[in-house]
């Protein structure tokens, strides 16, 4: 278990819960921080590592939907609520949150880790895109503003020539741009170039159709 880089939210009302969650996921090899209401978890600076939350769905004050919809603004800790009676309209709303599971007191300790399991691996995957589209980003930011005009209008298939003419440049001029756009996204060929376009979602700010 990787506990030094994976941390485990409990936040739950009843002490004696976030005592026992704490003591099974630590014998699990978990890392744990425990609160003891949604506003508390809230208020408190998150460390900067892969985690995920355990959340009771009724609490005094802040219940547990409140906090999923407030951590869901500037976060993307995977969700697992537990609750001592749970009702499906509480389990539909939870799940179109975007919780990873629904689980019923008393749990079930394999079920649980299970749980855990799954919203740590879904906290690595929502990193790891997180990382590689700011890394994408950063690449596209060191193209300049010509270049940056340039890629859309290749990605979306027009030739030198015809880009060419979008710009007002010189079909030259595109092949020495089209060259440097390559280099600095680090794309091994057109078709990734293409790709890598696509994921940054770029549009031309013309409509102009061509004749090949």
């Amino acid at each position: 278990m990787e506990s030094a880089s994976e941390l485990v939210y409990v936040v739950d009302d009843d002490r004696r819960v976030q005592e026992a969650l704490s003591a099974l996921l630590r014998a699990n090899g978990r890392d744990v921080h425990a609160f003891n209401s949604g506003r508390e978890f809230l208020d408190t600076p998150r460390q900067k590592v892969v985690a995920c939350l355990i959340l009771d769905l009724r609490m005094p004050g802040m219940n547990g939907l409140e906090v999923q919809k407030l951590v869901s603004r500037d976060s993307q800790i995977p969700v697992i609520f537990i609750t001592g009676r749970g009702d499906v309209p509480s389990t539909v709303l939870a799940m179109k949150g975007g919780a990873v599971d629904f689980l019923t007191k008393p749990l079930d300790e394999d079920s649980l880790m299970r749980a855990v399991d799954a919203a740590l691996a879904r906290a690595h995957a929502l990193r790891k895109e997180a990382e590689d589209t700011a890394a994408l980003q950063a690449l596209y930011q060191s193209l300049t503003p010509r270049e940056q005009e340039l890629l859309p209008l290749l990605a979306n298939g027009l030739l030198n020539k015809q880009a060419a003419g979008v710009l007002g440049i010189t079909e030259y001029t595109v092949q020495v741009h089209r060259g440097h756009i390559m280099r600095k996204m680090q794309a091994d060929s057109f078709a990734t170039l293409v790709r890598l376009a696509s994921k940054l979602q770029l549009e031309t700010s013309s409509t102009t159709t061509f004749d090949a």
